[in-house]
């Protein structure tokens, strides 16, 4: 005979996180007013995560006078915190009354102590049931999954919204605070639906952003402040559809930034103009392909590991 009790074993050792007496781990998370301590069994940790079993076999983890290692996670809220101990223990996360911000904390946090398998399903979940959230905050969520480099899922989903609805990033008040390696992500897409000299302007405010201490007016600039800027966007300036820009807007928009780009390219636009099918130098990269898709909406808010 053969039989599994899992959810009778699981209920067994969420038990112990009530378990006052016996515990020789405090874990203190979250900031100022929030700040709270849990307490866990070290045993428990250390065969759950290989963070923990790196942190409790450390030397210079804290002890305190009862002899108690006391970890420090300010960085992780209590609330998502309580989640992992109990994910810990039990196997089990239940995020039916949690809102997305938090369970998108809980993502971060989940990688951060090494719960590859906790992360993951978390990342699909967002992906799968949250593209309204996403798309609402997408600033954020964009920014903070570039930087952190681990959701390779989430961040390609991301780039698939961005080269659909483009305003997302470009007209965000956190644009020009965009990191330059996220930037150069979005450039590098085929797909990306807006108008070149569009994203030429928008790149431009990215870059003066970038140098408060250029002129306001641009008839104001020195060859010097020109160069400042073509170094800020070194590498965005290989991307442009150059060649795929109308004739006004090379004129109006690409014209008076002339200086930041390489002689032989601004000639050849200037020909390319004028005689269209004379040979030319200079690479000219594909034009964009627009296409358009509806982001989906439903909403699922359980899932179990």
């Amino acid at each position: 005979m053969s039989s599994k009790f899992l959810e009778k074993l699981s209920q067994d050792f969420t038990e112990l996180l009530d378990d006052n007496e016996e515990y020789n781990v405090i874990i203190k998370v979250d900031k100022e007013a929030n700040k709270k301590s849990f307490t866990a069994h070290s045993t428990v940790l250390r065969y759950r995560s290989s963070y923990f079993k790196n942190e409790l076999t450390n030397t210079t983890v804290t002890v305190n006078e009862n002899n108690i290692k006391v970890i420090i996670k300010p960085n992780i809220s209590s609330q998502v915190f309580e989640i992992i101990l109990k994910y810990i223990y039990g196997g089990i996360v239940n995020v039916e009354n949690v809102n997305t911000k938090t369970i998108y904390e809980l993502m971060i946090a989940a990688k951060e102590l090494e719960f590859e398998e906790l992360s993951k399903e978390i990342e699909s979940h967002l992906i799968d049931t949250k593209a309204a959230w996403i798309r609402t905050h997408f600033s954020f969520v964009y920014q903070s999954i570039f930087k952190i480099n681990e959701f390779k899922n989430l961040e390609n989903f991301c780039n698939n919204i961005i080269a659909k609805h483009p305003n997302l990033i470009f007209e965000s008040e956190d644009f020009k605070s965009l990191q330059e390696s996220a930037l150069v992500s979005i450039l590098k897409r085929d797909g990306l639906q807006v108008k070149e000299s569009d994203i030429w302007d928008y790149v431009i405010k990215w870059g003066i952003a970038k140098n408060p201490d250029l002129p306001v007016k641009l008839e104001e600039w020195s060859d010097e402040n020109f160069l400042t800027l073509k170094i800020t966007l070194q590498q965005f300036l290989p991307h442009f559809r150059y060649f795929h820009i109308s004739n006004a807007d090379i004129m109006d928009r690409i014209k008076p930034y002339k200086k930041i780009l390489d002689e032989q390219l601004w000639d050849d636009l200037i020909q390319y103009l004028l005689l269209p099918d004379r040979p030319i130098k200079s690479i000219i990269l594909p034009a964009r392909s627009i296409s358009i898709s509806e982001l989906p909406s439903r909403e699922i808010n359980l899932f179990r590991l």
